[in-house]
């Protein structure tokens, strides 16, 4: 067993990330093979998750391996983009898709490794029943989670959407609001500290996980983790998919004793997808 090599950039500008790496955006490369490879990662569960391979597993299969962690969901793209990351693992498909579109990225996404099932939590409600008439309720701020975010309340009879066919619903498509609920966007990031001036708040698993919240306990409800599309995973510039330690991350990242890892440290509230 081997120290983590972990370090943690909290949503830091393009400009000190920039200084990370002799790299521009149009000639970013993978780093050299004698060299770490550098994943950006959230550190609940992502990096969590990323450190056991390094201490357990990256040894032994040849891996030198360096987690960068990032408190935010825009950064780490912007990181892979420009050659501060060989890869990152923090975000979803649908995710992906709408940065990808937003930015004009060249990425490709690689197999699921896990699934964190959105929440709703109160700091002062037990029952989703309970929630008042007139109740403000938090969601994240990008439209991927927000979408997700209003589809469990939908799931959950406390509002009705309207059909946008493939497009991510948005609150300007509620239709029916029997309880009259408030929406409010919030950065997600901000989603735990927002409990206490919300009736509740529609949280992203990590950020649950990190706040010391448990969503198999804790959430009022719980996204359904069979047939969700919102499993995360790892994603490299494009062309550096079938590079040889890409591809013994990939093989760790779905092992048997990740898989174990994941199910004995999250308790269900971090789902294998593999």
């Amino acid at each position: 067993m081997h120290r983590p090599r972990t370090s943690a950039l909290a949503a830091v500008g393009t400009a000190a990330l920039l200084a990370l790496t002799a790299c521009g955006g149009g000639d970013a490369e993978l780093s050299g093979a004698d060299e770490p490879l550098r994943v950006g990662a959230s550190p609940v569960p992502h990096a969590e998750i990323l450190n056991f391979i390094d201490q357990e597993l990256a040894e032994d299969a040849g891996l030198d391996l360096e987690v960068v962690e990032f408190t935010d969901y825009v950064q780490p793209n912007v990181a892979l983009d420009d050659g501060s990351l060989d890869a990152n693992y923090f975000q979803t498909v649908p995710y992906l898709e709408e940065q990808e579109a937003d930015a004009g990225y060249d990425f490709t996404a690689l197999e699921p490794v896990h699934i964190e099932p959105l929440g709703l939590y109160s700091a002062t409600l037990t029952d989703v029943a309970d929630l008042p008439d007139g109740a403000t309720v938090a969601i994240p701020n990008d439209p991927t989670n927000a979408a997700r975010a209003l589809r469990l309340l939908e799931a959950n009879d406390l509002l009705t959407l309207a059909d946008t066919g493939d497009a991510a619903p948005t609150a300007l498509d509620i239709e029916d609001n029997p309880k009259n609920l408030e929406i409010q966007e919030v950065e997600a990031a901000q989603l735990p500290r927002s409990l206490a001036d919300v009736d509740a708040a529609v949280i992203n698993g990590n950020y649950a996980i990190d706040a010391d919240l448990n969503p198999a306990e804790d959430a009022l409800v719980l996204e359904e983790a069979e047939g969700n599309p919102n499993a995360n995973l790892v994603v490299v510039r494009s062309g550096d998919e079938d590079d040889e330690r890409i591809q013994q991350l990939e093989e760790l990242l779905h092992s048997d004793e990740v898989k174990q890892f994941i199910e004995d440290t999250y308790s269900g509230a971090v789902i294998p997808a593999f």
